[in-house]
């Protein structure tokens, strides 16, 4: 290996006075790695120092009310990330209990960094729900006073606007014992015998706005009621208490097949299949069903744990036939006699050239994977292909272009023609795209069948779209 690698065998040979000389050279101009280094001489200092200096960022973060762009958005996820190693990784192992201090405090910045970011695309949320999890070997080895933590727990929960404290009844119940599981049940019972009215602590402004729209005691009632269930619940299966749990649902809940589906797993975890194969087949699928998979998932669970395969492969047979999920068709074909599979396979791959929506056959093949069988219906349906389902077609036109050009192309055209017969001026840049790229492939297709040519599609989207200067002036500037 070259001794110019930057790794560290080849940095350390450089001496400790050269590294740090380097070291406040880059950092001259970052304030993330200042910041990161003063936190590592602190940790050098003793956890206690540490703990100050983290302790202190932590408020600065929270008193902060500047929205964070999308350009310091990676800075800031670094900067989180860093106080969650700094408390779990240098203070934990060595003062547990200033580190579950720190860790909580780190969680209740939650709201705060919400309220001025972005996290359409979750990677903020990702740090706060790693964060939770550190409790679990934390709250474990910290000095805690039971009914401290009770009172605690309870007023995180009670809030929890954001979900920053979702499952921490489960993570801190080695510190709550049998005395914080009791001081936290009373909360939760004084909390539930209490009038409405007592509870409430909304602006009168938000009142005014629910009484418009429905009746707001309704409303308060419903909200009073989902949290001293979640909160039971939650410490019931802290506690191992399958009976409690189920018993904050009423009998109509258990028909629903979503809430049928989460307690029939819990009962199959205790071995009582039956049992839970009876709540399953009693729910109730007149109305909207939510979360059939998971109805799904638990039925076929119980089947296999009463060893009826044969009735477990005839639902997952089923299942996929109707919905063309490919997980359903694994399970089957795992679960077949060997020599049985190619078999089963070829009758899926009929099945789904000849399902309903193509878009979800497309979906389906791309999933398995099977190109082959993907191109094939997109050249005999391709009329039949949403254009408007970019997220598929995209992606499922990237896939098959080096093998399978024609229908890459036909998937391109789809999606220009949905683009430009709508007016979608927004996305006139990615048809302008798709177009450029249908004349690329031009040149490996020999034969375009009964399909226009390229020199005939194109023409013809000038003669029909002659007044869209926009997405031509983007073909232009493109080539």
């Amino acid at each position: 290996m070259s001794k110019k690698t930057l790794n560290q065998a080849n940095l350390s040979a450089l001496g400790a006075n050269r590294l740090a000389d380097l070291l406040l050279e880059v950092s001259g101009g970052s304030a993330d790695i200042k910041r990161r280094l003063r936190l590592e001489l602190s940790h050098v200092l003793g956890p206690a120092e540490l703990g100050r200096d983290v302790r202190k960022r932590l408020v600065s973060l929270r008193r902060s009310t500047s929205f964070v762009g999308w350009r310091k958005r990676k800075a800031l996820i670094k900067d989180l990330q860093t106080q969650v190693d700094m408390i779990t990784d240098k203070i934990g192992p060595t003062d547990p209990t200033l580190a579950f201090d720190l860790l909580w405090q780190f969680c209740e910045l939650a709201p705060s960094i919400y309220e001025r970011t972005d996290d359409s695309r979750g990677d903020i949320g990702d740090v706060f729900r790693a964060a939770i999890l550190a409790f679990d070997d934390i709250a474990e080895n910290a000095v805690l006073d039971p009914a401290t933590l009770a009172n605690r727990v309870w007023e995180a929960v009670s809030e929890n606007s954001y979900g920053e404290f979702d499952g921490i009844i489960g993570h801190v119940a080695p510190a709550l014992g049998e005395t914080g599981f009791s001081h936290l049940k009373s909360l939760v019972a004084a909390y539930a015998d209490a009038p409405i009215d007592q509870l409430d602590n909304e602006h009168e402004a938000i009142h005014f706005i629910r009484e418009l729209r429905s009746n707001n005691s309704s409303y308060l009632a419903d909200q009073k009621a989902m949290r001293v269930k979640t909160v039971l619940q939650d410490i019931a299966i802290a506690e191992g208490d399958i009976n409690a749990y189920v018993a904050q649902y009423s009998q109509h809940d258990l028909t629903r097949p979503d809430i049928a589906a989460e307690v029939a797993q819990l009962l199959l975890a205790e071995g009582k299949s039956q049992e839970a194969l009876g709540l399953l087949e009693a729910a109730d699928f007149d109305g909207i069903v939510y979360r059939q998979e998971a109805w799904d998932d638990a039925f076929i669970a119980c089947l296999m744990a009463l060893d009826r395969l044969n009735d477990a492969q005839t639902h997952r047979w089923g299942r996929f036939c109707k919905t063309l999920k490919s997980s359903y068709l694994r399970s089957y074909i795992k679960a077949l006699p060997d020599f049985e599979d190619i078999e089963a396979e070829d009758n899926a791959r009929a099945h789904a050239l000849q399902f309903t929506d193509a878009t979800s056959a497309l979906w389906f093949f791309l999933e398995w994977p099977d190109h082959a069988s993907a191109a094939a219906l997109i050249l005999e349906r391709v009329n039949e292909l949403d254009g408007n389902h970019y997220e598929i077609l995209t992606p499922a036109a990237e896939a098959l272009r080096e093998r399978y050009p024609l229908a890459s192309v036909l998937l391109w055209r789809a999606m220009i023609n949905y683009t430009l017969r709508e007016g979608l001026a927004a996305r006139y840049v990615h048809a302008a795209e798709h177009l450029l790229d249908c004349g690329l492939l031009d040149a490996q297709i020999a034969d375009y069948g009964h399909y226009q040519t390229h020199q005939s599609y194109f023409h013809a989207l000038e003669i029909r779209h002659d007044r869209k200067s926009s997405f031509w002036s983007k073909i232009s500037s493109a080539r």
